[in-house]
């Protein structure tokens, strides 16, 4: 499992492609639970709200993406990823390394942060009438101490939250994104994650 504190993201170059951030809300079903003072979180890169489109139209019928957040910025990044690592650490862990490895595990250091580029996105399903599937575990599952349903491949997961699942796995496979195995939700293009797991020579968005 190739988590974001793996040295060899920083070590990849950005070739930027200058897209611009867009509103997901003009055309797919958007959460307000993570809406923010500057409604930045339901923005992503031009390409990826295009590619979220084409993954929502590959979804059954009655069966939609419900998007949670998309961009966010590198001070609210930081803010979260300080705040983790504090509850980390309240929990016994204090070596320096294992504790940026673990706080990385859910939560992105700035420097390579996914959201802070607009190429990542948290989502879910949802039903026609827009009520959200059940997925096996809440999104952001970390913040509440649900970690054990946070990966993608869970163990002790319903046969339905499998089955819906394995629909975002498609869904989001079928439109280029690649998944962070530990939070089912987050699903990103063109970041140096992305890069990484997919061999390509550079990512094209960095943090804007």
């Amino acid at each position: 499992m190739i988590l974001l504190s793996d040295p060899r993201l920083q070590q990849l170059p950005i070739h930027e492609s200058g897209e611009p951030l867009v509103d997901t809300s003009s055309a797919l079903l958007l959460d307000s639970r993570e809406r923010d003072s500057a409604g930045t979180y339901s923005h992503v890169r031009s390409n990826v709200l295009d590619r979220l489109r084409f993954a929502d139209r590959t979804l059954p019928k009655g069966t939609q993406l419900l998007i949670i957040e998309g961009h966010r910025t590198t001070s609210e990044q930081a803010r979260r990823f300080n705040l983790y690592q504090q509850r980390i650490h309240a929990s016994g862990i204090t070596d320096r390394a294992e504790l940026h490895i673990r706080t990385s595990a859910f939560v992105s250091p700035v420097d390579v942060a996914p959201h802070c580029t607009g190429g990542a996105v948290d989502l879910s399903l949802a039903d026609a009438a827009g009520a959200e599937l059940d997925m096996g575990g809440p999104v952001n599952g970390h913040r509440t101490g649900d970690e054990r349903s946070c990966p993608l491949e869970a163990p002790g997961l319903s046969a339905l939250a499998q089955r819906n699942r394995q629909l975002l796995v498609k869904a989001m496979n079928s439109a280029g994104f690649v998944n962070y195995p530990t939070e089912w939700w987050h699903w990103s293009f063109g970041d140096r994650y992305w890069a990484l797991l997919t061999g390509a020579r550079a990512a094209v968005y960095g943090p804007v």
